[in-house]
């Protein structure tokens, strides 16, 4: 079956042109100019009016299968992200059990091949003493190495700088880090529980997993990368303090590079008295002026991607007191509108938007074929309705823990319909169960 976009507005490598494409055997076949003369097809899709962008890349969520199932799964995540136009997915691996080992990774694969919606790729986790599994992965098929280099779940905890030194030295795929300081952050929450007790007010939390820990933490980490020469991806800026870290080189020229995600760009401290731990996330949400500052890095190149940490809890387990809340919130069904919507407000541009999600993800990780609108690449794509509104309402989540931050949020755009691999799988509010979906590969 042969698909025909005509007239959409491209919004693709820093340019907006309209344009026609055909789409055919999960490829973009061929991409049209105004003039040009337009083959017969077997659907044609009048998208006059309508941005045609990349499939979103995002490179770090919590799906949350196998083991907390009760939170999400890969199959209903999945299906949120198709409605945000996220195309692409890379899973973390504190799951139950943790993704340590290629076989429990292999495992993952296996369910997402069945369940998935959309691309899939995963992580292996790194423990103080899996050196052996990271060694062995296979380069083309892992997205990459997981660090947790503070408080962390069950044994995914990386604390000995030999063993980080060795992981950067060894690791055949790129070394993604969570930097926290846990004695920075066990000190300041003990000197909260010694005010409040266990029901520690939520504005507390970016006090307690503070500036100086996220810093302690990055900077460490990249100094550790620099000596050994090693790739290393820093997870979630939070900081204005850490911006100064990074390179703003071009992204094919760096081996340190940094992600921020969009909870950190849309929301400030402010937002705490509101949401409380429903805005609970590690790192935490700091001022506005470290939101600025975060803005700017991306503006500047110092921070290449963007994504959402996506990380789902039950409205209960996040409506308990503090010290028990669980940290993380679901974003990726709105991370592409939150995006567009910054870029509305004047921050940067769309074509800013589609660098930071669709093309750096897929050129820092390597990716094969896609992350562009290019003849021969996949027909990941999302086409964006610039003039139709989207609410955040509760009955219009697909995440399965029911619930967001951003219930009640209006954005000025929304999601038209979303391509996988050349078939629909959301097209004007409803999900298409298309068996569309493949495996990530890598060209390294």
């Amino acid at each position: 079956m042969s698909i025909l976009i005509k007239n959409a507005l491209v919004i693709n490598e820093g340019k907006r042109t309209v344009q026609s494409l055909l789409i055919k055997d999960k490829f973009i076949s061929a991409i049209y100019g105004e003039s040009d003369s337009l083959p017969v097809a077997d659907t044609v899709i009048n998208a006059e009016g309508l941005w045609l962008l990349p499939g979103v890349i995002d490179d770090q969520v919590h799906f949350r299968e196998p083991g907390l199932t009760h939170k999400a799964d890969i199959c209903s995540e999945s299906r949120a992200a198709a409605a945000g136009g996220v195309t692409s997915f890379m899973d973390m691996p504190n799951t139950n059990p943790s993704t340590i080992t290629n076989e429990l990774l292999n495992q993952k694969i296996e369910i997402a091949s069945k369940n998935s919606l959309v691309n899939y790729a995963f992580f292996l986790g790194a423990t103080n003493d899996n050196i052996d599994e990271i060694v062995s992965l296979d380069k083309t098929v892992v997205a990459g190495v997981k660090m947790f280099l503070g408080s962390s779940t069950g044994n995914l905890l990386v604390d000995k700088k030999e063993v980080i030194e060795k992981i950067l030295s060894e690791s055949p795929v790129i070394a993604a880090a969570h930097c926290e300081d846990d004695g920075i952050i066990s000190k300041n929450l003990k000197n909260c529980k010694e005010i409040y007790g266990e029901d520690i007010p939520a504005s507390c939390h970016p006090e307690i997993r503070s500036a100086e820990a996220c810093f302690a933490s990055s900077s460490s980490a990249v100094e550790i990368a620099k000596k050994t020469g090693g790739k290393l991806h820093v997870f979630h800026l939070s900081t204005a303090e850490e911006t100064a870290l990074f390179s703003n080189a071009a992204l094919s020229g760096k081996k340190i590079t940094a992600e921020v995600c969009v909870h950190h760009l849309w929301f400030n401290d402010s937002y705490y008295e509101k949401l409380g731990n429903k805005l609970k996330w590690n790192p935490a949400v700091k001022k506005e002026s470290d939101r600025l500052a975060l803005i700017q890095a991306l503006k500047d190149g110092r921070i290449d991607v963007v994504a959402t940490d996506h990380a789902p809890h039950t409205e209960e387990e996040k409506m308990q007191v503090y010290t028990k809340a669980p940290s993380g919130g679901p974003m990726v069904q709105h991370s592409l509108l939150v995006m567009l919507e910054l870029a509305s407000q004047g921050y940067f541009e769309a074509e800013d938007v589609v660098k930071w999600m669709c093309h750096n993800p897929a050129e820092l990780f390597e990716i094969d074929s896609r992350g562009f609108v290019r003849e021969n690449y996949y027909a990941d794509l999302v086409l964006v309705n610039p003039e139709i509104k989207t609410k955040v309402t509760k009955d219009s989540l697909l995440s399965k823990c029911g619930w967001s931050p951003l219930e009640g949020t209006e954005f000025g755009t929304s999601v038209n319909r979303t391509f996988v691999n050349g078939k629909i799988v959301f097209e004007n509010g409803k999900i298409i169960d298309n068996a569309a979906s493949m495996q990530l590969k890598f060209n390294r």
